[in-house]
């Protein structure tokens, strides 16, 4: 399949803009029906209203038209077309442009059904969120990672690889870990560098690591993949897992972890 024109990107996303338009109702965007109307959902001048914009500029939009578009207007008319994430991020990728929410997602409930996942297993599994901090796991893993998932600790996985001195002795490759560690975390982050949460994680760490201060400048990229992971147990000896990761489909800023044992 041959890729998409500049045009047909644009005419997509005008069918796109239209198609959503016209399945809204009036009164779930908060507007009178206004008597008969002769096409269904809201008139364009309507949408055009509710996100702040010229009627001119989005009639030209959905006419497919090439125009400026910034994330901020696009983010606003996400809103008005009452869009779920799915649709949301779709809209942004025909558009061409970084959705300025992307990343932000509140991690403070963790789906029910994720943790019973994490429970269901015997494997060791946890759940990060997008600045690696785990929210849940499983006995195995609290077994396995001496040191960092503990009532003590905060439990983010950066944290503890840099900052707490077990995890030298806990990871057997523990320099090639570590580079890759920061490298896999940087492109993970890549979209949202300027959220001050991650962005204020960066930054204690290059204060209080002089290794993470050193690998962050490096600006090593790598996508985070499973594989080998190798532990030197201070109880159960050396212990070799096969990692698997799983993002959880309706939380994007979730990550589902499992090691499987393997023959050391």
């Amino acid at each position: 399949m041959r890729a998409r024109s500049p045009d047909q990107r644009q005419q997509e996303l005008a069918d796109f803009v239209r198609a959503q338009r016209e399945k809204l109702e009036p009164a779930a965007s908060g507007l009178p029906a206004g008597g008969r109307r002769r096409t269904p959902g809201l008139r364009r001048e309507e949408v055009a209203q509710l996100c702040g914009l010229s009627v001119t500029w989005y009639t030209w939009l959905e006419q497919g038209r090439e125009i400026s578009l910034s994330p901020t207007a696009l983010a606003r008319l996400a809103a008005a077309l009452r869009l779920d994430r799915a649709q949301r991020a779709y809209l942004f990728e025909l558009a061409g442009k970084r959705d300025p929410q992307e990343g932000a997602v509140a991690v403070d409930e963790l789906p029910a059904s994720v943790e019973a996942c994490i429970n269901a297993v015997k494997a060791p599994a946890y759940v990060l969120d997008r600045t690696w901090t785990a929210r849940a796991w499983n006995i195995a893993a609290a077994r396995l990672f001496v040191g960092w998932l503990t009532p003590s600790s905060d439990r983010n996985l950066l944290r503890f690889i840099f900052l707490e001195p077990t995890a030298r002795a806990l990871i057997s490759d523990y320099d090639e870990r570590a580079r890759r560690v920061v490298a896999e975390f940087r492109a993970d982050v890549s979209t949202h560098l300027d959220d001050t949460v991650i962005r204020g994680l960066v930054d204690s760490l290059r204060a209080e690591s002089k290794l993470f201060a050193r690998l962050w400048g490096e600006h090593g990229v790598l996508g985070r993949e499973g594989g080998a992971r190798t532990f030197n147990h201070p109880t159960q000896g050396h212990l070799r897992y096969e990692q698997v990761t799983f993002n959880v489909a309706s939380r994007p800023d979730l990550k589902l972890v499992m090691l499987i044992q393997q023959q050391a």
